[in-house]
């Protein structure tokens, strides 16, 4: 029997372990897409005790406590923090094949030394360990100790980026941090506060956004400011990537209706988002920016608490009728234009893993390896299995060579261990064909294949 998360973890062959301790354990870390609060870089902020740098907007975490009859008082209420940590420690107990079970331990073992399991008996313990450390650590510290190299946040347009400013300016600190822009409030037009937000963006960019064609160029005029920052990625979440074709007329006639507080038909907002999403992709290609499309999933299903709770929360599920065929339409027709730019699509839904794979094969580029990306098991599928179905369909239907590897998708400083267990998975993956003879012991050619996967194929995709 193997001892419990040691330093072989997820480790089975020689070749694996290699793989991972010679070549890919020691690469720094660019975590290309996060929702960590740049503030909190900025102002270096440290933590009173684990529960608010482990539990704070872990939606992850709440959905398991939830399953496990925990009340809300001990969630996301005002329980005491120590209260809330036990809850979160008897939950975890019975959380075996999670990967919330193995990302807290690789947690607990890096950043504080405990190589034990936590559970009810041993929450107290646990306590004051992590605690006491932690009264040494800070955002900025742990960060530093996870050889991290670069972050992207996710960023809406009308942030003024001040906290980025910050931290650029701040030589003392090298660890980049910079801006993603997330436009999703300027495209929901079906939003009951979209009108609102267009104000909002209006007031930002100076431009009176009264038609389709002022949105466009306050979204331009944002666009080059984000870029003037250091900006070098896009995303959008969406149900699906729409594609409903219309002509600029009718779409400033929607985007009117809408200012004037009409109601659309599903067609309008769909021919309208479809602008928006072609207008923005050509507007990525002009600057060099690469295209994240996250889709597939269903938010906040759980009315009564999305009402108490809002956003986030931990009631999104997984949306089963995305359309292929749309997608397939919005890149020919940015592609037909010359206007695609680097891509990288995820879809929460597993099942559409062969179709991404397939799809991307259609659309690269002489010059561009990997142009057109299926991004790393995202959010419900980055755990071990969902890990290896995408790397192994991807392998199988496209060059898992040119893969831009793992992100973290956190909101918790400690969250890097995620590329540890990303790299492991990945060298046990790689390992294993060539154990079985299924590729050829070539260290030279697996190093150099490691190494890109876990950190150079997206230094050079992004060209940060």
């Amino acid at each position: 029997m193997k001892n419990f998360m040691d330093k072989d973890f997820l480790l089975s062959n020689e070749i694996s372990k290699k793989l991972y301790h010679d070549f890919s354990s020691n690469m720094p870390i660019i975590d290309y897409h996060c929702h960590i609060n740049p503030q909190e870089i900025a102002e270096d902020k440290k933590f009173e005790n684990i529960t608010q740098v482990w539990l704070g907007g872990d939606h992850y975490k709440w959905r398991q406590m939830r399953s496990n009859g925990v009340e809300e008082k001990y969630i996301t209420g005002d329980a005491t923090d120590r209260e809330k940590f036990q809850k979160w420690a008897e939950t975890l107990e019975k959380a075996i094949g999670n990967p919330l079970y193995h990302w807290s331990h690789l947690e607990l073992q890096r950043y504080f030394g405990f190589y034990g399991n936590l559970n009810g008996d041993t929450a107290e313990e646990v306590w004051n360990i992590c605690n006491e450390k932690l009264k040494t650590m800070s955002a900025r510290s742990i960060m530093k100790d996870s050889n991290v190299e670069l972050i992207c946040t996710t960023d809406d347009p009308i942030d003024d980026l001040k906290y980025h400013i910050a931290i650029k300016e701040d030589k003392t600190f090298v660890i980049k941090v910079l801006q993603t822009w997330r436009p999703d409030k300027a495209i929901a037009i079906e939003k009951v506060d979209f009108v609102d937000y267009i104000a909002k963006l209006s007031e930002v960019s100076e431009i009176e956004i009264n038609s389709f064609d002022t949105w466009k160029q306050a979204i331009t005029k944002r666009i080059e400011f984000f870029n003037e920052v250091g900006c070098r990625i896009s995303d959008h979440g969406l149900l699906y990537i729409p594609y409903v074709d219309a002509d600029e007329k009718t779409v400033d006639e929607i985007f009117k209706k809408r200012l004037d507080g009409e109601i659309l038909t599903e067609n309008e907002e769909l021919q309208y988002k479809t602008a928006c999403m072609l207008y923005c992709g050509a507007e990525y290609r002009r600057l060099g920016w690469a295209m994240q499309l996250h889709f597939g999933v269903t938010r906040d299903n759980n009315t009564k608490m999305f009402n108490k709770l809002g956003v986030d929360t931990g009631f999104d599920g997984i949306y089963n009728r995305v359309s292929i065929d749309q997608l397939s339409s919005y890149l020919n027709a940015l592609n037909k234009e010359d206007n695609l730019p680097k891509t990288i699509l995820y879809s929460l839904n597993p099942v559409d893993n062969a179709a991404i794979g397939t799809l991307i094969g259609c659309f690269q580029e002489a010059g561009v390896c990997g142009k057109i990306q299926q991004g790393s098991a995202w959010w419900f599928n980055d755990h071990k299995t969902g890990m290896i179905e995408q790397m192994t369909s991807l392998a199988n239907l496209g060059l898992l060579g040119n893969f831009i590897g793992m992100l973290t998708d956190s909101r918790s400083f400690l969250s890097y261990t995620r590329h540890e267990y990303f790299r492991r998975i990945m060298c046990e993956l790689i390992g294993g064909w060539v154990a079985n003879g299924e590729y050829p012991n070539d260290e030279k050619v697996l190093e150099r294949m490691i190494k890109n996967i876990s950190h150079d194929n997206a230094l050079n995709y992004f060209g940060f």
